[in-house]
């Protein structure tokens, strides 16, 4: 289910964040890196269409497999053409859902990733509308402090 749309300025401001040269397995840069490799734009990194783009927040459990858990913002391009094993943003007979599009031949189903759910498969007469491609995802794990 989706609970939120967001639409991305069309010219943004640059936010830049700095890039550590090291490669963490899990921790913080050595206090020894005391330069950068880089800075980086989120919002270049996650939209490659700024028009064609929006966001959404999703809520349910039907996408962990894919790393989309409830709460998450997902990043969605109407301006790619789906393909067999995008995640997309779609609505079946009117309720959005977030799922992986299967095609073989003429069949379209939309796979969740997550086994307690079932696999949409579309038959004649249901109407499938694929708003976007799911390009990005935006996790948060602690609300930031300010």
């Amino acid at each position: 289910m989706i609970t939120a749309f967001f639409c991305p300025d069309a010219s943004p401001p640059r936010l830049a964040i700095p890039v550590f040269t090291s490669l963490v397995p899990a921790g913080f840069p050595s206090p020894a890196d005391d330069y950068l490799e880089s800075v980086l734009d989120l919002n270049a990194l996650l939209i490659a269409d700024p028009p064609a783009t929006f966001m959404v927040r999703v809520t349910g459990d039907s996408m962990v497999g894919a790393g989309i858990g409830s709460g998450d913002i997902l990043v969605v391009d109407r301006g790619l053409t789906p393909a067999h094993g995008d995640i997309v943003l779609a609505i079946v007979d009117g309720d959005f859902t977030v799922k992986r599009l299967h095609k073989r031949g003429t069949r379209i189903a939309l796979i969740p990733e997550n086994k307690a759910y079932n696999a949409i498969e579309l038959h004649d007469g249901q109407e499938l509308q694929v708003w976007g491609v799911v390009t990005g995802c935006v996790k948060q794990f602690k609300q930031a402090s300010r």
